[in-house]
């Protein structure tokens, strides 16, 4: 559990909620420049995972251990996180992106081999409980340090101080963007330190006497195989794809929905973090509830139900408008109060926002208790390799989109209104997914 604790600052404040909105506003030419060149990174990121993470899972249970290949990963993440210190106003574009690819690779490949981790130490009864547990753990441990960066770091452009009140710590200086970019250092830390329990006391699989080359070339022929028995298992196999695409709307929302905001109400760090915040008091106690009710609904129906509100949610976002929400349906006041989210436009989005974080956490610990439920813990490497595939396969192809469309009509709210499309026809095949998607029995190969 504490792995989702260590890891999820980096998606909250460095993809989401700070850094990520620095670079659109800050380092880009315009928002709609930066939207687009920030989706392109994420795309580029999700096409490396989607090709390489079914090989690595497959490789990583032929060579038996997961523990080395995290720790391995964990060094990358920590270095390119530390560079997005040097992410100066008018710095490269292209390399801090770049820097930030790098760190998202790192960070999904971690997690494919975490995940593989769960069938081994929990029942099936345990995991829905578990991964919901977890992910709010991530969420808590997110808000935490998001909390920390509006408190102490993050200054007000007006008055040069931080939410509370005090001048930001170690002298940081606004105007430099340094509030935004000590995000990427203190995320480094925050996972260094606190993956600690998981190398510490959570059971590894054992060393395989396996060599290094023949675990290679053994993970390749797995991933063949492992495709094969997909195409012979039609429930698994619509797991998979159902996955596959709303987890593409999911992860593309997270990436983008920041920034979008960011641009589309010129919200300063301060006013985006206090966003994050919410989101996350929110979703902490969503897992928490979702990890008792996944026992009793089933995690199959927790996911119906998550998509849905999602679904719903970037409907009333990208339709709404300074005067207007929902396509013009209703209409908004369009005086400013001058304070924090001072614009009836402003809180319509907030509540929008509180159903995202109602949703985000149960929809993907659901979607991993699910698979948990329909695969072999003795398999789960390369399952999970599968099943990190299925979340990545078209990762790049969201992001992609909404960049290409944002870039084509120079509009942020209609090129995130293609998250709309794949998270509806994920919820339609997922409806027609048997619950769990496979007997495990049935694809345990036996030598």
């Amino acid at each position: 559990m504490f792995f989702d604790w260590a890891a999820q600052p980096f998606f909250t404040v460095v993809t989401t909620f700070i850094f990520g909105p620095y670079v659109v506003n800050r380092l880009a030419s315009d928002p709609a420049a930066g939207q687009s060149a920030w989706a392109f990174g994420v795309a580029i990121a999700g096409l490396s995972i989607a090709i390489l993470s079914p090989i690595l899972g497959s490789i990583a249970d032929q060579a038996g251990r997961k523990k080395p290949w995290i720790a391995g990963f964990a060094v990358l993440k920590v270095m390119m996180l530390a560079a997005l210190w040097f992410a100066e106003p008018g710095s490269s574009l292209l390399l801090v992106i770049g820097a930030f690819v790098l760190a998202t690779i790192a960070a999904e490949f971690s997690i494919v081999f975490n995940d593989s981790m769960l069938p081994r130490i929990a029942t099936p009864e345990q995991t829905g409980r578990i991964s919901n547990i977890a992910w709010g753990l991530g969420y808590a441990g997110g808000l935490i340090v998001l909390a920390l960066t509006i408190a102490l770091l993050a200054a007000n452009p007006e008055t040069g101080r931080t939410l509370i009140g005090v001048e930001p710590l170690f002298g940081l200086d606004a105007s430099a963007g340094e509030d935004a970019r000590i995000t990427g250092p203190i995320a480094a830390v925050w996972y260094l330190l606190f993956i600690l329990p998981m190398f510490l006391f959570t059971p590894d699989a054992r060393r395989s006497t396996m060599a290094p080359g023949k675990a290679v070339r053994s993970g390749v022929a797995e991933l063949r195989s492992t495709w094969a028995e997909v195409r012979r298992q039609p429930g698994l196999a619509k797991f998979l794809a159902a996955r596959m695409i709303y987890q593409d709307g999911v992860n593309a929302l997270v990436a983008l929905g920041g920034t979008f905001a960011a641009a589309l109400f010129g919200w300063p760090i301060m006013e985006i973090g206090i966003f994050g915040i919410l989101l996350n008091l929110t979703a902490i106690p969503a897992c928490l509830v979702a990890g008792g009710l996944d026992k009793r609904l089933g995690s199959k129906n927790l996911v119906i139900i998550a998509v849905i509100l999602l679904l719903v949610a970037t409907v009333g976002i990208v339709s709404t408008q300074a005067d207007s929400t929902l396509f013009g349906l209703i209409a908004l006041p369009v005086a400013d109060s001058g304070g924090l989210f001072g614009t009836a436009a402003e809180k319509v989005y907030i509540l929008y926002g509180l159903l995202i974080g109602l949703a985000f956490g149960p929809v993907q610990a659901s979607s991993r208790a699910w698979m948990a439920r329909s695969v072999p813990a003795e398999e789960a490497g390369r399952w999970f390799g599968f099943y990190a595939l299925s979340g990545r396969a078209t990762s790049f192809l969201a992001p992609l989109l909404v960049g290409t469309v944002t870039a084509a009509t120079g509009s942020a709210p209609i090129g995130m209104a293609v998250i709309t499309l794949f998270l509806l026809v994920g919820l339609v095949i997922a409806l027609r997914t048997p619950y769990p998607a496979a007997d495990p029995k049935t694809l345990l190969r036996i030598d």
